[in-house]
């Protein structure tokens, strides 16, 4: 659900909520010994990094050899026996195959073109995954010539090794290699892998395999207004697939043309592509053609709603988000974006309304108990606004944003001490002039002006110009009975011509 707080920042830059949504640690060991223990553990993993990354560059060619019989290319063929179009393919077991729904569509015939120039006619289809763009087909192949590659459910790191076996242009079994350069979390649909191994046309379907020889991904190449966009759909989906009887590609494509749904699916597999360039504007006319094509699609209206709120059309995110929620008024992640949105144009009330609706749905999401939070903050319902960002630290102990407006509502309730513990614990991950600031001033409302004052002088190492954090420093230093330590602070605060300056005077000439 981060993605969720990412995206819809962007409508209102200036308050400390609207910061985190635009955004969506260690004990060191002194002791002499251990420093040397740990130095030389050091040296041994760089040492044998630095060999393992030559060793799967020398092995690379073994592991194309030891996988490339496993993939396919993939060729289909209309009723007339013209041919429609090129793909690539990998066979998941003895008898079954994987690639991109996309190449298949429309065909009544599909052959699958093995390493050893063998081609063999699929039966049919046994799954389809429509917005993952996948197709499963069932083939007939005499189980010695064919060794299935094992697939792995892990996520990939960024920066590891992939290579793609594949037939762009129709050049069969051509080798691309490459890293993972990213692992996006697309809100409403799930993970996406970005790779920098090329695939074009004909390698749609390719597989993606880790040095280890295990399918991580499904190359897909989407071309949109001139652009290829390449991805992988993360291994995992082709686990989640329902598999049933077989059905022929005249069939399947028959159904197709009397179903919505499934033109509208190529819609939005197409403007997933562009939500993994964080691309909201060319994805957006996707999810909206892809309304037109079927109304009753919610994930098409969630994504179009998504997108509208990223490029500030906020009333428009609006409806779409509402009509999500119609369609699916289980749905968490509808009434989350409902609630974005109405925060977006200043309906608070709906806001933390739609956040409680999520919270009823899915009780254990951070991000939401956060959200609602910061709505209920809007509203001045401030002890109401504590207990949610409790709630949100409970669940995720390590989210600063939480930690952060918890300290600042409990100063607002004056509740000091509390305060000054969530400001000490923010320190961890936010170590900077507002954070120490926000300490001294607890701690100063306390009683603890020595200790205050050890907080704001770092506040202002941090930051020199934070005019605030001096007038606070001349506060505690009037508190500890210093005088003239608080007047040099005035002074400083007087030749920066700081509005700060008047106050603290007042406050040293009562």
């Amino acid at each position: 659900m981060q993605r969720h707080a990412s995206v819809f920042a962007s409508y209102s830059s200036t308050t400390t909520e609207s910061k985190y949504l635009d955004a969506r640690i260690k004990t060191p060991y002194n002791r002499r010994t251990g420093l040397m223990v740990k130095a030389f553990i050091t040296i041994f993993v760089l040492s044998f990094a630095f060999v393992g990354k030559a060793t799967a560059q020398d092995f690379l060619p073994e592991l194309v050899k030891r996988i490339k019989p496993s993939a396919v290319a993939i060729e289909t063929f209309d009723s007339k026996g013209t041919v429609l179009s090129r793909g690539s393919g990998f066979f998941v077991a003895s008898d079954r195959i994987i690639t991109n729904r996309h190449v298949i569509e429309k065909a009544a015939r599909v052959e699958a073109h093995l390493l050893d120039g063998r081609k063999i006619v699929a039966k049919g289809v046994l799954a389809i995954d429509g917005e993952g763009d996948l197709a499963l087909l069932q083939i007939d192949v005499p189980r010695p010539f064919v060794s299935p590659l094992p697939i792995v459910r892990n996520v990939p790191q960024e920066g590891e090794s992939i290579v793609v076996i594949g037939n762009p242009f129709g050049l069969e079994g051509s080798v691309s290699n490459g890293i993972v350069s990213a692992v996006r979390e697309i809100s409403g649909y799930g993970k996406i892998i970005q790779i920098t191994a090329s695939i074009s046309p004909g390698s749609s379907g390719s597989p993606v395999v880790n040095m280890a020889g295990q399918v991580i991904g499904i190359a897909t190449l989407q071309a949109a207004e001139g652009q290829n966009l390449n991805f992988a759909v993360p291994s995992d989906r082709i686990a989640q697939l329902k598999v049933s009887e077989v059905q022929t590609f005249t069939a399947m494509n028959s159904e197709a043309q009397k179903n919505k749904r499934s033109g509208a699916e190529r819609l939005y597999s197409q403007g997933l592509a562009q939500l993994s360039r964080d691309d909201y504007q060319r994805a957006l006319p996707f999810f909206e053609r892809a309304v037109e094509a079927d109304p009753n699609y919610a994930e098409a209206w969630y994504q179009a709603g998504y997108c509208y709120g990223a490029v500030g059309r906020h009333t428009e995110a609006l409806r779409a988000s509402r009509q999500a929620a119609k369609l699916r008024p289980d749905w968490a992640a509808s009434f989350i974006n409902i609630g974005v949105s109405s925060y977006a144009l200043g309906s608070y009330k709906d806001a933390a309304d739609a956040f409680r609706q999520a919270i009823r749905l899915d009780e254990n999401e951070p991000e939401t108990h956060y959200l609602l939070g910061t709505a209920l903050g809007k509203q001045n319902r401030t002890d109401e606004e504590v207990l949610e960002y409790r709630r949100t630290l409970v669940l995720k102990p390590d989210h600063p944003q939480a930690i952060e407006k918890l300290g600042l509502a409990l100063f607002k309730l004056k509740r000091f001490a509390e305060a000054a513990t969530a400001f000490e614990q923010l320190r961890s991950y936010k170590p900077d002039a507002k954070t120490y600031n926000y300490l001294g001033e607890s701690l100063l409302e306390t009683g603890k002006p020595d200790e205050a004052i050890d907080a704001l002088n770092t506040a202002l190492g941090y930051d020199s110009e934070f005019a605030k954090a001096r007038f606070n420093l001349g506060r505690a230093y009037l508190k500890q009975g210093n005088k003239d330590l608080a007047t040099m602070q005035y002074e400083m605060l007087r030749s920066s011509k700081s509005d700060w300056a008047d106050r603290l005077y007042v406050l040293i000439n009562p």
